[in-house]
Order: structure tokens, then C-alpha cells, then sequence
């Protein structure tokens, strides 16, 4: 098996300035703290979550959850190829396993994962112990080392510490966009007492709040870190763009010449705009937006 110290992760990713009128006009600082550089094909909060993960599997077979366009689901595969480690990805809807393979799952499969369809009330229990149990026994994979949905656990967590440390003293707020919120958890730990952390989720629910809060008490024993979430920007839902939110991209890309992942980038800079606009920075200051993530081929 190859080491992860092999892969030649960039650490720390680069820390860019961008001068932007639209945050300028407010006399605000815009960093990008380009995660999306970190590795390839192990991009950003995935690099940071997967890696402590897969040290601890330990060459076993690595199964873990997502959806039919899960970001998670395409790095764990790469990790598989890249490492020598069989991988399988247990995917929401039993409806999917007879219709053609999107691109992202075709990615999976090309990386040589493995891919097992439940239905999704099936998936919607998959914390539970028996239903778990359950599944690792469908999928051939008893034995296998579990990683939760979206990488988000106690080791994930404690990976993404570092990334608050990377910015302790660089920034007054650190904004990112949260699907399972454990790169929020982590990061907030990292940072240093004066820098607050905001989360915007990419999914609707308000749900984010109590896991996080849980993921800090599994990894740390309590809460860490100053952080917040605003739960207005997720454009409809998980995988669901807008016109406007496009729009929005495509000029921040041509403003900046950086290439941006509409589900969960996009919707963190639009947000800040808006909050610029609407005066909930006060003058002076520096926000560091953490890209963890860029465009799916």
C-alpha cells in the first residue's frame, strides 16, 4: 500500500488575496484559502477528513455512504486507486442500480469502487447498529472499515483542526460551506481564540447545528471554537443550482480566474456577497473563504 505521505500533499494550501469590488466597497479584506489545491484528485476537506481515515483502516477494505453525485464518494474511490485499497460506496436509491451510471458514479467505478444501491429509507437508518450490520453484510463487507457519510466523524474532525491552525492570526472570520459539518467542526477548534468561524450549508433542514455540536463532543469532549451558521443559501438543496447562482459564478471566474464548484463554493461566496451587502461585516474586516472543493469534469 502507498503512503499517504507519498501522495505529496500541499500543506499548507495557499492563502490568495482577491480584490473584489463588492466587498472592497465595505472596506473588507477577501482571502481564498485554496484548499481545492491541496492534491488532484484528493481535494480540499476531503484530503483533510479522508487522510486520517484512511491511515486508520489499515489497508482493510474502505465502505462508506453518499449520493448519486457525491463529492465524497468520487475521492474515497480515488484514495482506493491511488493507496491499492478496495473501496465500496453505498449509494441512496435502490432506483439507480438498473439505469445508466452518471458521471460521477462512472468516476467511482473507474477508480474501482465497488457500488452497492439501498433504498432510501434503508439509507436513512444506516447509523442504527442492526440496519448497518445489515448492509455490510449485502455488500460482501463485513470486515470492512466504516467511514460515515460525507467523511464526517471524530478522526475527520481532528484532520481538519489543522486547517484552523493554518489561519490562526490571518483572518477575523473564516467562512465555509458545510454539508455534513465536520470540516466546520474541526476548524473552529484550530482557530484562535479572537477568530470566529461561519458555516453555510449546502442542504435544507437546519439540521447542521446539533451535529456539529455532537461531532465536537466526540472528538474534543465539548464544544470548540466561536461559530455560526446561516442556513439561507443553499440555492433549493443539496446538488440544486439557481440561474442566479450561476450567473454569479461564471462572473466570479472571469473577475478572478478561479474555477468554481457551484454545489458547495458558489454558494459560500454568494453568500458572503449578500451579507456584505447587507452590513454584517463591520469595516476593517478580513474574511478568509476556504475553497474546498472545484468543478467536476
Amino acid at each position: 500500500m502507498t503512503s499517504l505521505d507519498d501522495l505529496r500533499p500541499r500543506l499548507p494550501s495557499p492563502l490568495d488575496e482577491v480584490v473584489d469590488d463588492r466587498f472592497a466597497r465595505y472596506g473588507i479584506r477577501l482571502l481564498l484559502k485554496r484548499d481545492d489545491l491541496i492534491h488532484p484528485e484528493l481535494i480540499g476537506n476531503k484530503w483533510r477528513k479522508l487522510a486520517p481515515n484512511l491511515t486508520a483502516a489499515a489497508g482493510r477494505t474502505v465502505l462508506t455512504f453518499g449520493g448519486a453525485y457525491s463529492n465524497h464518494l468520487r475521492a474515497t474511490a480515488a484514495a482506493g486507486r491511488l493507496l491499492g485499497l478496495p473501496t465500496v460506496g453505498v449509494v441512496r436509491g435502490q432506483e439507480l442500480a438498473d439505469r445508466p451510471l452518471n458521471p460521477s458514479l462512472a468516476r467511482c467505478t473507474a477508480d474501482g469502487m465497488r457500488l452497492h444501491f439501498i433504498d432510501r429509507s434503508t439509507y436513512r437508518r444506516k447509523s442504527e447498529a442492526e440496519t448497518l450490520a445489515a448492509i455490510l453484510r449485502a455488500a460482501g463487507a463485513e470486515e470492512a472499515y466504516v467511514v460515515p457519510e460525507g467523511g464526517s466523524n471524530a478522526r475527520a474532525v481532528l484532520g481538519c483542526r489543522a486547517l484552523g491552525q493554518e489561519l490562526r492570526g490571518r483572518a477575523d472570520l473564516v467562512a465555509l460551506a458545510c454539508g455534513t459539518g465536520g470540516t466546520l467542526a474541526g476548524l473552529a477548534a484550530g482557530l484562535a481564540p479572537d477568530q470566529r468561524a461561519l458555516g453555510v450549508p449546502v442542504l435544507k433542514g437546519g439540521f447542521l447545528t446539533d451535529g456539529i455540536r455532537a461531532l465536537q463532543h466526540d472528538a474534543f469532549g465539548g464544544p470548540r471554537g466561536t461559530w455560526t451558521l446561516d442556513d439561507r443559501f443553499h440555492c433549493g438543496g443539496y446538488a440544486r443550482t439557481t440561474p442566479e447562482l450561476e450567473a454569479f459564478a461564471t462572473d466570479f471566474e472571469r473577475r478572478h480566474a478561479v474555477p468554481l464548484e457551484r454545489l458547495y463554493v458558489a454558494k459560500l461566496l454568494y453568500g458572503l456577497v449578500t451579507l456584505a451587502e447587507e452590513g454584517a461585516f463591520p469595516r476593517g474586516t478580513t474574511i478568509a473563504a476556504v475553497v474546498t472543493g472545484r468543478p467536476f469534469p
